[in-house]
């Protein structure tokens, strides 16, 4: 008598294969991944001189994909442990237990190993140097100093304002002003929208023990007050591609439009210092920034 054949239901199959396909895009955090595509892009559109090259600029970002998910595998796997302690981040694959730590690591540092060789094989060393720099940055001084000092946002912001200047040297093999000036920018936007992150999340960040100056800032004040001022520094920093002759005065019409909203929603959150506002700061910041960098593209001279 044959012994029956039991198949596996197709159902649970692909249920099984989208949730892995889902716990890996979270692993690799997608979104900030993307992020990280579009500026390296503008990077190396607004550095390339003549023509693009389109099939280099698919190169570019290919490899710095790679290294930026690779980053972001590593960081979820170090901070496994704290992330199960906030209810932001508790249901990531890793802290779940959907995704073993080994498995994270190992995933990570062969994204992260080649997507810098990747770059330097197929673009030049520059690039790969400076997408090995994001790396070591983000991982080895911003995670850990997460739990030491409130110094982490700033430091934070030095990786993620990298990637255009990834694309920038990809495509010219040198920095110039232009290349340190998409750095400004990225580097002042994103200390705004951190600091609407961590006040409306500051319980959460206070449990894992992170260091953040929403830690002890109770009525939103200074998480409100510096967001201000750093919107104020990026409403100056952001116009000067048009005295660099990156870009066309429309550039500049765009940004002074774009940069006064900003500002006002920052000032909004000073005076009422309500969660509702700081996640208006959030939203805006994420608004602002893809539609400077499309006017920043269009009107490039």
């Amino acid at each position: 008598m044959k012994a029956a054949i039991i198949e596996p239901d197709q159902t649970e199959v692909r249920s099984s294969r989208s949730g892995l396909i889902r716990d890996l895009v979270e692993l690799v955090k997608a979104r900030l991944t993307l992020l990280v595509l579009i500026t390296t892009a503008v990077g190396f559109y607004l550095g390339a001189e003549g023509p693009v090259n389109f099939a280099a600029l698919l190169h570019t970002v290919f490899g710095t994909a790679a290294a930026a998910a690779g980053a972001a595998a590593l960081n979820q796997w170090w901070e496994h442990n704290l992330d199960a302690l906030m209810q932001r981040t508790r249901s990531r694959p890793v802290p779940a237990g959907r995704m073993r730590p080994r498995d994270a690591v190992i995933l990570g540092s062969a994204l992260s190993v080649f997507g810098v060789a990747y770059l330097a094989f197929v673009c030049n060393a520059l690039s790969a140097a400076l997408a090995a720099i994001t790396i070591i940055i983000y991982i080895f001084a911003y995670t850990p100093l997460k739990r030491v000092s409130t110094f982490n946002t700033a430091l934070g912001a030095v990786p993620g304002a990298l990637p255009p200047m990834i694309g920038w040297a990809a495509a010219r093999g040198t920095l110039n002003a232009g290349a340190w000036m998409l750095f400004a920018i990225l580097f002042f936007w994103q200390l705004p929208h951190f600091f609407a992150i961590a006040w409306m999340y500051r319980d959460d960040y206070a449990r894992a023990g992170f260091q953040m100056i929403s830690s002890d800032d109770r009525t939103g004040e200074r998480s409100a007050s510096q967001s201000v001022f750093f919107c104020m520094l990026l409403f100056i920093v952001a116009g000067l591609p048009a005295f660099l002759g990156i870009a066309t005065v429309f550039y500049l019409l765009a940004e002074l439009i774009l940069g006064a909203v900003f500002v006002a929603v920052a000032m909004r959150f000073l005076k009422t210092r309500a969660r509702a506002d700081a996640r208006r700061l959030f939203i805006t910041s994420i608004i602002y920034l893809p539609l400077l960098l499309g006017a920043l593209v269009l009107s490039k001279a």
